[in-house]
């Protein structure tokens, strides 16, 4: 199994809680299967969702309002939760055949609705897999270096580089940190792929702005820094409103990419790019408050619910 991939067996029990009856069945048929019962044998049969909301019905329930919670009528359960509830009028039920009737449909939407679901969710772990399984293969082509997701230094290998500048007492050095604003945001409204996408959008800006020398790492799940040795004037803030520029030019339906970005300069040779780390940080915070307050940012970041 690829390292921290959720096993199988596991997402079968937790994520059905995220499955509406919709989901599972194709309403249209369902209600097609509910009018052919009803003309054979005479029952009215109608279901509903977990919640009580009409999905599909056959015969005449005017009036009749569900009380899953107390007369919940027969519970239809998928991996043991249940995602629907079917009732019929008592005084149509005298006939043994017809109660047998309505417990096979019971068993047969039990059944189809465990499948139907199991599938949905095997091909999205089939999916999930295999980008993971892409990921380490990176991580075994390019060795322990590179950041799968981006390309960029990991942030063991970009601690080394400090190292190495520092050991050069090449000064100055402009250390960078950039961070992603709002990507929890995109996290918890469009998920996983998309607020990875976002990273990969940022990192592939901040690669494109550097010049070659530049020594990119992504430091944190949505932090990178940036190492500039012999920085020329001005050549950090520069490059800062470059990467700004870039992301505010970017547009598509989900992702409106915004980066907080921070930096200091070393100029003393004894001195570790390591202890310069939280000032830059500092840095960025007080640019990222200031983004963030601008206006128009909220409109720009959340044009996606529309």
């Amino acid at each position: 199994m690829a390292f921290g991939l959720v096993p199988l067996e596991k997402r079968l029990k937790d994520n059905i809680r995220n499955y509406s009856l919709d989901q599972i069945f194709d309403i249209g048929q369902l209600s097609e299967l509910l009018e052919n019962m009803h003309g054979f044998s005479g029952i009215s049969i109608l279901i509903v969702d977990r919640h009580g909301e009409k999905a599909a019905s056959a015969g005449n329930f005017v009036g009749f309002k569900p009380d899953t919670a107390g007369a919940p009528g027969k519970k239809v359960q998928v991996e043991g939760r249940t995602i629907a509830h079917v009732y019929t009028k008592e005084e149509e039920m005298a006939d043994k055949a017809k109660e047998a009737m309505v417990d096979g449909l019971v068993a047969l939407l039990t059944g189809l609705g465990q499948k139907s679901y199991e599938a949905l969710e095997l091909s999205i772990y089939a999916d999930d897999l295999e980008q993971r399984l892409e990921k380490e293969q990176f991580q075994v082509k390019h060795g322990e270096k590179t950041d799968a997701l981006t390309g960029v230094l990991n942030s063991t290998h970009f601690d080394d580089k400090m190292q190495v500048v520092d050991r050069s007492q090449v000064v100055p050095v402009a250390l960078i940190c950039a961070n992603i604003n709002d990507w929890k945001y995109v996290n918890d409204h469009y998920g996983d792929e998309e607020s990875d996408r976002l990273i990969q959008v940022v990192a592939s800006i901040l690669q494109e702005e550097a010049k070659p020398e530049y020594i990119i790492g992504r430091c944190g799940g949505d932090f990178f820094h940036i190492l500039i040795s012999m920085a020329e004037d001005e050549e950090a803030r520069d490059y800062c409103d470059r990467v700004q520029k870039r992301c505010l030019e970017f547009e598509d339906d989900h992702l409106a990419p915004s980066v907080a970005c921070g930096y200091v300069l070393k100029y003393n040779v004894e001195q570790e790019l390591s202890q310069l780390v939280s000032d830059a940080e500092y840095e960025m915070f007080n640019n990222k408050f200031e983004i963030k307050n601008a206006p128009g940012y909220r409109e720009r970041l959340t044009k996606g619910e529309s």
